[in-house]
């Protein structure tokens, strides 16, 4: 009995030495960085480097311009308002022909006469 416990625990010992052989193996690939799977982990951290740096360039554009339409937005509202007053204003206005002489009147006015004297 004792040496099948000792053949199937040597048999199981060089089970997990051929395991640990293959997995040794594997972390080999894994962590080169020439090739395999640690190559393309410090491909793509340079690249999400390179995307933040770009983010971070979008950002501050969009937030430039969110400035610029905001000063834009605010003189274009002063614009309404003025444009509103001027509307307004117009309504006040007599309607053309509302009026019974529709002949523009012209007022003229005489220069004093040299011939009359001035009352002292």
């Amino acid at each position: 009995m004792e040496l099948i416990a000792d053949v199937l625990m040597s048999a199981g010992a060089f089970g997990a030495a051929i395991y640990c052989y293959v997995l040794s193996g594997r972390l080999k690939r894994f962590s080169a960085l020439e090739s395999g799977m640690g190559g393309a982990i410090a491909v793509l951290s340079a690249q999400v480097d390179d995307m933040t740096r770009a983010l971070e360039i979008a950002r501050q554009a969009a937030s430039g311009s969110a400035q610029s339409l905001e000063g834009l937005t605010q003189r274009a509202e002063a614009a309404a308002a003025r444009l509103e007053l001027l509307v307004a204003a117009l309504h006040d206005l007599p309607e053309p022909g509302a009026g019974s002489d529709t002949r523009p009147r012209f007022v003229r006015r005489r220069g004093p006469r040299p011939d009359m004297e001035a009352a002292e």
